[in-house]
């Protein structure tokens, strides 16, 4: 069973209030005193602030939650994949991992400067945009086959967590040898040769089955050494 959040209460009583303050005002119509002044000051002013302050807090913390990224029809197996427990999928090893959790498709493709919340949610607003001019009405197996990053996606994202600076990092044969073009991003740690391509099945199937199989020759290889 879903619970309101503390936030969606908060709304909800600021707008049962301001509702209350200004229907008992219309229907008793008392003089303009002091009192009267104050009351409507919280229907007219403090209240829907209130309302709308919760409203907006709560509205951006529900669109950093994976249902709300599934929640177009062509993202719907992107996060089915994220939210599958038996996937092996670089986005579900993430959404296992409680740090990410529910929030795991926002966490992994925000921005993380210093405003990047600002530009995070604007190229959200971009992803609404593509989806009503151009994928509203386009079956998802198509969609899956011509959805793509604007931009290739960053090695500075996974280094948020992943710094390449600790030991453990470094103990590993790959890593250590391809150092600095991971920090560069010459060579992206979400390819089929290294972890895996996060969306795997958005790939044609020979183009995973070839990165599966350099994977495994880099691994044999480092086992060796």
């Amino acid at each position: 069973m879903n619970h309101a959040a503390p936030l969606d209460l908060v709304a909800y009583f600021c707008a049962a209030a301001s509702a209350s303050i200004l229907v008992v005002y219309l229907v008793r119509r008392p003089a303009l005193t002091a009192v009267s002044r104050v009351w409507l000051l919280f229907g007219l002013g403090v209240l829907p602030i209130g309302l709308a302050t919760a409203g907006n807090i709560q509205g951006y913390e529900a669109t950093k939650q994976r249902p709300f990224c599934g929640s177009c029809h062509v993202m719907v197996p992107h996060a089915s994949d994220s939210n599958d427990p038996k996937s092996l999928s670089l986005a579900s090893r993430h959404g296992r991992n409680k740090l990410f959790g529910e929030e795991n498709c926002y966490m992994c493709h925000a921005d993380y400067g210093m405003y990047g919340t600002i530009t995070t949610k604007i190229g959200g607003m971009h992803h609404v945009w593509a989806y009503l001019t151009e994928y509203r009405n386009v079956p998802v197996e198509q969609a899956v086959k011509t959805i793509h990053l604007y931009e290739p996606y960053p090695n500075a994202n996974c280094m948020h967590c992943h710094s390449t600076h600790l030991e453990i990092w470094n103990r590993q044969p790959d890593h250590k040898a391809a150092l600095e073009e991971v920090r560069s991003g010459k060579i992206s740690c979400a390819s089929g040769g290294c972890h895996g391509f996060a969306h795997p099945f958005t790939k044609p199937a020979d183009v995973v089955q070839k990165a599966d199989a350099e994977r495994r020759d880099r691994l044999d290889a480092g086992a060796d050494r």
